[in-house]
C-alpha cells in the first residue's frame, strides 16, 4: 500500500498506514477441513485499507469479481492508464517465495503490480523487498483465484483517489490505537486478542489428537510462517512494526510516553520471535509432540505481557 501513496506523491511508512487503519491484532481460527491459523491482524476483511485510507484523506476502494479474466482485463487497463495495481493473492501460489517444501497457502497477502509485458504475459510484482519480481499471468491469475481458507482472495484489487489527501491529525491516531486497543482487550469472540492468544496457547497441545503427523508438522510451520517476518509480519506477528508506528506517533502527538510503550512492544516481539523459532524447531523435530507442548508457557506468557501492554496503552489514548 506505501507504494501506491509513493507513487501518488505521499511519503508514508509501511508502519504508519499499519497503525491508522488499527492492524494489529490476533486471532487464532481452526475450522474443520483447514489447517490451524494463528494471524497477529485485525480488520483483515477488507476493512484495513479504507479505514487507513480515510485517516490520511484517501478513497480506497476494494473491488471483486468472480471472473479471472474480467480481473486480468481491469488489471493491465490499470497498468495501461499509468496507475500501479494493488491486489490481493495467496502469497502460496507466488514463484518468488520459499517455504522449505512446504505446501503453505496464505490468500490475505497484498502486492503491488508495476508493469507487464504483453509479449511474454509477464507483470513485475512489487513486494516487500525493494526489487521487483517477474511472474507470469498464469501465476498471477492463480494466486489470485485461490480457494484456500481462511482469506481467499476473490480476486480482489484496490482503487486510490488522492484529490484530498493530508497528514493524519492526532485525534486519528489515538482513536486508531484505541481501536487496537479494545480489539485486543475486549474482542467479540475468544478466538479474538488477548483471549485468542491464550486460547492457542490451549489448543495447539490438542492438535496431536486432532491431525496427523503429516499435517501436524504442516500446521506448525505455518505457524512459525505466521508468526515470522517471513509471512510478511515484518517480525514478531507484526509487534515490531507497531513498535515502530508507536515511535513515530510520538513525535506527531508530542506524547513521548508512547515511546516507552513502543520499547514494551519491541520486547514483545523479540518473544514472539522466540514462540515462532519453537514453533519452527518442533516441524521439524523428531518428538514433534513434546516439542509442541514447549510453545504452551512461552505463549500464555506473552498473554499477559499483551494485556498489561494494551491496557497501558489504552488508558493512556484515554486520557490523552
Amino acid at each position: 500500500m506505501r507504494r501506491v501513496y509513493i507513487y501518488n506523491s505521499f511519503p508514508i511508512s509501511e508502519e504508519m498506514l499499519l497503525g491508522l487503519g488499527a492492524g494489529v491484532g490476533f486471532i487464532y481460527w481452526h475450522q474443520k477441513g483447514m489447517p490451524p491459523f494463528i494471524g497477529g491482524r485485525a480488520n483483515a476483511r477488507g476493512e484495513f485499507e479504507p479505514l487507513a485510507g480515510k485517516r490520511t484523506g484517501v478513497q480506497v476502494t476494494a473491488h471483486t469479481t468472480s471472473s479471472a479474466r474480467a480481473a486480468e482485463r481491469t488489471l493491465l487497463e490499470m497498468l495501461d492508464s499509468g496507475q500501479p495495481a494493488m491486489i490481493q493473492c495467496d502469497m502460496g501460489f507466488l514463484p518468488y517465495f520459499d517455504f522449505g517444501g512446504y505446501d503453505y497457502h496464505f490468500g490475505g497477502h497484498v502486492v503491488v503490480v508495476c508493469g507487464y509485458n504483453a509479449r511474454t504475459r509477464q507483470v513485475l510484482v512489487a513486494d516487500r523487498r525493494e526489487e521487483l519480481h517477474p511472474v507470469s499471468m498464469e501465476q498471477l491469475e492463480k494466486a489470485r483465484a485461490s480457494t484456500f481458507k481462511p482469506f481467499p482472495p476473490k480476486h480482489r484489487w484496490y482503487t486510490f483517489d488522492f484529490s484530498r489527501k493530508r497528514q493524519p491529525t492526532g485525534r486519528e491516531v489515538r482513536q486508531a490505537i484505541a481501536e487496537q486497543s479494545k480489539g485486543m482487550l475486549a474482542p467479540p469472540i475468544s478466538n479474538l486478542g488477548v483471549k485468542g492468544i491464550r486460547k492457542a496457547a490451549e489448543s495447539v497441545l490438542k492438535w496431536p489428537a486432532l491431525m496427523d503427523e503429516s499435517a501436524l508438522r504442516r500446521a506448525l510451520f505455518n505457524a512459525y510462517i505466521s508468526l515470522d517476518a517471513t509471512g510478511g509480519t515484518g517480525g514478531g506477528i507484526f509487534r515490531y512494526m507497531f513498535s515502530r508506528f508507536l515511535r513515530e506517533v510520538a513525535g506527531t502527538t508530542g506524547d513521548p510516553r508512547l515511546n516507552e510503550i513502543a520499547d514494551t512492544f519491541q520486547r514483545i516481539g523479540d518473544r514472539w520471535q522466540d514462540v515462532a523459532a519453537m514453533f519452527q524447531r518442533a516441524s521439524a523435530a523428531k518428538d514433534v509432540v513434546v516439542a509442541l507442548a514447549e510453545t504452551t508457557s512461552p505463549m500464555m506468557e506473552l498473554a499477559d505481557l499483551e494485556e498489561a501492554a494494551w491496557t497501558r496503552l489504552q488508558v493512556l489514548v484515554q486520557r490523552s
